[in-house]
C-alpha cells in the first residue's frame, strides 16, 4: 500500500506538495501527466513527487504541468500566499437580459452586505459571516467576468466573422 505524503496535510501545503496534490488528483495520475507531457515516467514523476525531495522540477516544466492539470491545490496555495481570487469565467450572452440579472445579482448582494452592517459594528466577524460576503464575492466576480467573456467573444466574433 502507498502512502500519499500530501494527504491532509492542513491548508498550508507547500508549493510542491500542492503540485503533487494536482498530479496525483488528476486522471490517471503521475503517469497520466508524464505520458501527456511527453516526459519519461521514472525521472519526470520524481521532479512532481514530494517523495524526492532531491529532485527538483525546472520552472518551465512547472508552467506546463499547472497548465495541463489546472488543480484547486497550487490554486489554492496562490490564494492563501497572495491573498489573490482565481476564477475561470464561462462566456454567457452580454445581453440586456443577463446585465439585468448581474443588477438583480448586485442588489441581493447589497441586501446581504447591509444585513452584515449590525454584526460588524462591534468590529467582531465570525467565520460564518466571513464565509458568506466571500461566497457572494465570488459569485458576482463570476458573473461579471462571464458577462465580460461573452462580451468579448461577441466582439471577436464580429470581427473576424
Amino acid at each position: 500500500m502507498r502512502i500519499d505524503p500530501t494527504r491532509d496535510t492542513g491548508p498550508t501545503r507547500t508549493l510542491e506538495q500542492a503540485l503533487d496534490r494536482d498530479c496525483r488528483d488528476y486522471r490517471g495520475g503521475l503517469k497520466a501527466v508524464c505520458a501527456i507531457l511527453g516526459e519519461p515516467y521514472d525521472g519526470f514523476q520524481k521532479r512532481l513527487s514530494v517523495s524526492y525531495p532531491e529532485h527538483h522540477l525546472y520552472l518551465d516544466d512547472f508552467e506546463r504541468v499547472v497548465e495541463l492539470v489546472r488543480g484547486d491545490a497550487v490554486k489554492h496555495w496562490f490564494q492563501q500566499l497572495y491573498g489573490v481570487v482565481c476564477y475561470q469565467p464561462a462566456a454567457v450572452e452580454a445581453s440586456a437580459d443577463t446585465l439585468r440579472e448581474v443588477a438583480r445579482v448586485m442588489g441581493c448582494n447589497g441586501d446581504f452586505v447591509e444585513s452584515l452592517v449590525d454584526g460588524a459594528a462591534d468590529g467582531q466577524w465570525d467565520a460564518q459571516e466571513v464565509a458568506q460576503l466571500e461566497q457572494q464575492a465570488h459569485a458576482l466576480i463570476a458573473k461579471l467576468m462571464g458577462i465580460v467573456a461573452g462580451a468579448r467573444q461577441a466582439l471577436e466574433g464580429k470581427a473576424h466573422g
